[in-house]
Protein backbone atom coordinates (compact mmCIF):
# COMPACT_ATOMS: atom_id res chain seq x y z
CA UNK A 1 0.00 0.00 0.00
CA UNK A 2 1.39 3.42 -0.97
CA UNK A 3 1.67 6.13 1.64
CA UNK A 4 0.76 9.61 0.44
CA UNK A 5 2.60 12.54 2.01
CA UNK A 6 0.66 15.64 2.94
CA UNK A 7 1.65 18.99 1.37
CA UNK A 8 3.01 20.10 4.74
CA UNK A 9 5.21 17.02 4.97
CA UNK A 10 6.43 17.49 1.41
CA UNK A 11 7.32 21.12 2.15
CA UNK A 12 9.22 20.09 5.27
CA UNK A 13 11.12 17.49 3.24
CA UNK A 14 12.09 20.07 0.61
CA UNK A 15 13.26 22.52 3.28
CA UNK A 16 15.28 19.80 5.00
CA UNK A 17 17.24 18.87 1.89
CA UNK A 18 17.65 22.43 0.57
CA UNK A 19 21.12 23.89 0.27
CA UNK A 20 22.82 25.35 3.32
CA UNK A 21 25.65 27.45 1.98
CA UNK A 22 28.81 27.72 4.01
CA UNK A 23 30.97 30.74 3.22
CA UNK A 24 34.28 31.86 4.62
CA UNK A 25 37.15 34.24 4.01
CA UNK A 26 40.33 32.41 3.04
CA UNK A 27 43.82 33.83 3.60
CA UNK A 28 46.42 32.23 1.35
CA UNK A 29 49.69 33.16 -0.35
CA UNK A 30 51.43 33.42 -3.69
CA UNK A 31 55.12 33.70 -2.90
CA UNK A 32 55.48 36.42 -0.27
CA UNK A 33 52.16 38.08 -1.13
CA UNK A 34 49.17 37.54 1.16
CA UNK A 35 45.88 37.08 -0.69
CA UNK A 36 42.29 37.05 0.54
CA UNK A 37 39.73 34.89 -1.23
CA UNK A 38 36.20 33.66 -0.59
CA UNK A 39 35.01 30.05 -0.35
CA UNK A 40 31.43 28.78 -0.73
CA UNK A 41 29.89 25.30 -0.74
CA UNK A 42 26.73 23.46 0.26
CA UNK A 43 27.08 21.93 3.74
CA UNK A 44 24.25 19.49 3.06
CA UNK A 45 26.13 17.75 0.28
CA UNK A 46 28.62 15.07 1.26
CA UNK A 47 32.03 14.43 -0.22
CA UNK A 48 33.99 16.24 -2.93
CA UNK A 49 32.14 17.80 -5.82
CA UNK A 50 33.25 19.72 -8.95
CA UNK A 51 35.04 22.95 -8.18
CA UNK A 52 34.63 26.36 -9.80
CA UNK A 53 37.24 29.08 -9.53
CA UNK A 54 36.07 32.70 -9.94
CA UNK A 55 38.40 35.48 -11.12
CA UNK A 56 37.24 38.98 -10.26
CA UNK A 57 36.70 42.10 -12.36
CA UNK A 58 39.08 45.06 -12.35
CA UNK A 59 38.12 46.49 -8.93
CA UNK A 60 39.20 43.31 -7.16
CA UNK A 61 37.21 40.75 -5.17
CA UNK A 62 33.86 42.34 -4.26
CA UNK A 63 30.36 41.43 -3.13
CA UNK A 64 29.54 40.74 -6.79
CA UNK A 65 31.90 37.76 -7.07
CA UNK A 66 30.83 36.52 -3.63
CA UNK A 67 27.20 36.50 -4.76
CA UNK A 68 28.13 34.59 -7.91
CA UNK A 69 30.03 32.12 -5.72
CA UNK A 70 26.94 31.53 -3.61
CA UNK A 71 24.82 31.06 -6.74
CA UNK A 72 27.22 28.39 -7.96
CA UNK A 73 27.38 26.76 -4.54
CA UNK A 74 23.57 26.50 -4.64
CA UNK A 75 24.05 24.47 -7.83
CA UNK A 76 26.24 21.99 -5.96
CA UNK A 77 29.76 23.21 -6.72
CA UNK A 78 32.59 24.05 -4.36
CA UNK A 79 33.51 27.59 -5.32
CA UNK A 80 36.56 29.71 -4.63
CA UNK A 81 36.60 33.39 -5.57
CA UNK A 82 40.29 34.19 -5.78
CA UNK A 83 42.26 37.37 -5.20
CA UNK A 84 44.74 38.65 -7.78
CA UNK A 85 45.67 41.98 -6.19
CA UNK A 86 46.51 41.06 -2.58
CA UNK A 87 44.84 41.34 0.81
CA UNK A 88 43.26 44.77 1.27
CA UNK A 89 44.13 45.92 -2.25
CA UNK A 90 40.87 46.98 -3.89
CA UNK A 91 39.81 49.86 -6.12
CA UNK A 92 36.88 52.20 -5.49
CA UNK A 93 37.27 54.31 -8.63
CA UNK A 94 37.68 53.36 -12.32
CA UNK A 95 41.04 55.15 -12.56
CA UNK A 96 42.47 53.09 -9.68
CA UNK A 97 40.92 49.91 -11.09
CA UNK A 98 42.47 50.58 -14.49
CA UNK A 99 45.90 51.02 -12.90
CA UNK A 100 45.58 47.81 -10.89
CA UNK A 101 44.32 45.73 -13.80
CA UNK A 102 46.91 47.29 -16.11
CA UNK A 103 49.73 46.16 -13.85
CA UNK A 104 48.76 42.53 -14.33
CA UNK A 105 47.75 42.82 -17.98
CA UNK A 106 51.26 44.08 -18.70
CA UNK A 107 52.84 41.31 -16.61
CA UNK A 108 51.10 38.13 -17.72
CA UNK A 109 53.66 35.96 -15.93
CA UNK A 110 52.67 37.50 -12.58
CA UNK A 111 48.98 37.27 -13.48
CA UNK A 112 49.39 33.57 -14.20
CA UNK A 113 51.18 33.01 -10.89
CA UNK A 114 48.35 34.65 -8.97
CA UNK A 115 45.55 32.79 -10.71
CA UNK A 116 47.38 29.47 -10.45
CA UNK A 117 47.77 30.06 -6.69
CA UNK A 118 43.99 30.33 -6.45
CA UNK A 119 43.55 27.18 -8.51
CA UNK A 120 45.99 25.30 -6.28
CA UNK A 121 44.02 26.28 -3.18
CA UNK A 122 40.71 25.13 -4.66
CA UNK A 123 42.09 21.83 -5.91
CA UNK A 124 43.58 21.10 -2.48
CA UNK A 125 40.29 21.63 -0.64
CA UNK A 126 38.61 18.53 0.77
CA UNK A 127 35.23 19.57 -0.65
CA UNK A 128 36.50 19.90 -4.23
CA UNK A 129 37.08 17.10 -6.73
CA UNK A 130 40.52 18.06 -8.03
CA UNK A 131 39.91 16.11 -11.25
CA UNK A 132 36.84 18.22 -12.10
CA UNK A 133 37.62 21.92 -11.78
CA UNK A 134 36.72 24.82 -14.06
CA UNK A 135 37.37 28.56 -13.86
CA UNK A 136 35.17 31.51 -14.74
CA UNK A 137 35.98 35.22 -14.85
CA UNK A 138 34.33 38.58 -15.39
CA UNK A 139 35.90 41.41 -17.46
CA UNK A 140 39.51 41.50 -16.18
CA UNK A 141 38.74 38.10 -14.67
CA UNK A 142 37.77 36.79 -18.11
CA UNK A 143 41.21 37.77 -19.35
CA UNK A 144 42.65 36.11 -16.26
CA UNK A 145 41.04 32.70 -16.76
CA UNK A 146 42.07 32.66 -20.41
CA UNK A 147 45.65 33.26 -19.26
CA UNK A 148 45.19 30.42 -16.77
CA UNK A 149 44.31 28.15 -19.68
CA UNK A 150 47.24 29.45 -21.75
CA UNK A 151 49.57 28.70 -18.83
CA UNK A 152 48.85 25.00 -19.34
CA UNK A 153 46.94 24.60 -16.08
CA UNK A 154 45.36 21.21 -15.44
CA UNK A 155 41.64 21.96 -15.35
CA UNK A 156 38.52 20.94 -17.24
CA UNK A 157 37.40 24.26 -18.72
CA UNK A 158 37.35 28.04 -18.53
CA UNK A 159 34.52 30.51 -19.14
CA UNK A 160 35.20 34.18 -19.90
CA UNK A 161 32.31 36.60 -19.37
CA UNK A 162 32.91 39.83 -21.36
CA UNK A 163 36.65 39.46 -20.85
CA UNK A 164 39.51 40.82 -22.87
CA UNK A 165 40.54 38.16 -25.40
CA UNK A 166 44.02 39.36 -26.33
CA UNK A 167 47.36 38.01 -25.16
CA UNK A 168 50.96 39.09 -25.85
CA UNK A 169 51.99 35.49 -26.54
CA UNK A 170 49.64 33.96 -29.09
CA UNK A 171 51.72 30.81 -29.35
CA UNK A 172 50.93 29.94 -25.72
CA UNK A 173 47.54 28.70 -26.87
CA UNK A 174 49.35 25.46 -27.69
CA UNK A 175 49.57 24.90 -23.91
CA UNK A 176 45.80 24.88 -23.43
CA UNK A 177 44.61 21.52 -22.06
CA UNK A 178 40.97 22.36 -21.38
CA UNK A 179 37.78 23.48 -23.10
CA UNK A 180 37.28 27.21 -23.60
CA UNK A 181 34.03 29.19 -23.69
CA UNK A 182 34.10 32.94 -24.38
CA UNK A 183 30.84 34.83 -23.77
CA UNK A 184 31.08 38.19 -25.50
CA UNK A 185 29.01 41.32 -25.95
CA UNK A 186 28.64 41.77 -29.70
CA UNK A 187 28.71 45.58 -29.29
CA UNK A 188 31.53 45.70 -26.71
CA UNK A 189 33.72 48.69 -27.66
CA UNK A 190 36.51 47.55 -25.34
CA UNK A 191 36.90 44.21 -27.13
CA UNK A 192 36.71 45.21 -30.81
CA UNK A 193 36.06 42.87 -33.71
CA UNK A 194 39.76 42.69 -34.61
CA UNK A 195 40.55 41.33 -31.14
CA UNK A 196 37.74 38.80 -31.42
CA UNK A 197 39.01 37.67 -34.83
CA UNK A 198 42.56 37.32 -33.48
CA UNK A 199 41.26 35.21 -30.59
CA UNK A 200 39.35 32.95 -32.93
CA UNK A 201 42.43 32.48 -35.10
CA UNK A 202 44.58 31.83 -32.01
CA UNK A 203 42.22 29.09 -30.80
CA UNK A 204 41.85 27.61 -34.27
CA UNK A 205 45.58 27.48 -34.97
CA UNK A 206 46.24 25.77 -31.61
CA UNK A 207 43.50 23.16 -32.14
CA UNK A 208 41.69 24.13 -28.93
CA UNK A 209 38.19 22.86 -28.13
CA UNK A 210 36.67 26.35 -28.03
CA UNK A 211 33.37 28.21 -28.37
CA UNK A 212 32.58 31.90 -28.67
CA UNK A 213 29.06 33.24 -28.17
CA UNK A 214 28.29 36.88 -29.04
CA UNK A 215 25.17 38.50 -27.60
CA UNK A 216 23.53 41.08 -29.84
CA UNK A 217 22.93 44.48 -28.26
CA UNK A 218 25.25 43.73 -25.33
CA UNK A 219 28.25 45.87 -24.46
CA UNK A 220 30.96 45.39 -21.84
CA UNK A 221 30.00 44.23 -18.31
CA UNK A 222 26.66 42.83 -19.50
CA UNK A 223 26.40 40.47 -16.50
CA UNK A 224 27.17 43.13 -13.87
CA UNK A 225 23.91 44.27 -12.28
CA UNK A 226 25.83 47.24 -10.81
CA UNK A 227 26.88 48.54 -14.24
CA UNK A 228 23.76 50.61 -14.95
CA UNK A 229 21.88 50.70 -18.23
CA UNK A 230 23.60 53.47 -20.22
CA UNK A 231 25.15 51.64 -23.18
CA UNK A 232 26.71 54.87 -24.46
CA UNK A 233 29.42 54.49 -21.80
CA UNK A 234 30.47 51.18 -23.32
CA UNK A 235 29.61 49.14 -20.22
CA UNK A 236 26.07 48.33 -19.10
CA UNK A 237 23.98 45.54 -17.61
CA UNK A 238 21.92 43.51 -20.09
CA UNK A 239 19.42 41.19 -18.42
CA UNK A 240 18.86 38.97 -21.46
CA UNK A 241 22.57 38.52 -22.11
CA UNK A 242 23.19 37.91 -18.41
CA UNK A 243 20.61 35.13 -18.23
CA UNK A 244 21.58 33.62 -21.58
CA UNK A 245 25.28 33.57 -20.71
CA UNK A 246 24.58 31.98 -17.31
CA UNK A 247 22.62 29.22 -19.05
CA UNK A 248 25.47 28.80 -21.55
CA UNK A 249 27.88 28.36 -18.66
CA UNK A 250 25.60 25.79 -17.02
CA UNK A 251 25.44 23.80 -20.25
CA UNK A 252 29.19 24.00 -20.61
CA UNK A 253 29.65 22.65 -17.08
CA UNK A 254 27.16 19.84 -17.70
CA UNK A 255 29.24 18.74 -20.66
CA UNK A 256 32.62 19.37 -19.06
CA UNK A 257 31.97 17.66 -15.72
CA UNK A 258 30.39 14.49 -17.12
Amino acid sequence: MKTLLSPATLLLTVLTVSAEIHTETVIYKEGATTLEGWLAYDKNKTGPRPGVLIAHQWKGLTAYEKKRAEMLAQMGYTVFALDIYGQGVRADHPKDAAELAGKYKSDRALLRKRVNAGLAYLKSHAMADSRRVAAIGYCFGGTTVLELARSGADLAGVVSFHGGLNTPTLTDAKNIRCKVLALHGADDPFVPSAEVAAFEDEMRQAGVDWQLVAYGGAVHSFTDWNAGSDKSKGAAYNEKADKRSWEAMKGFFAETFR
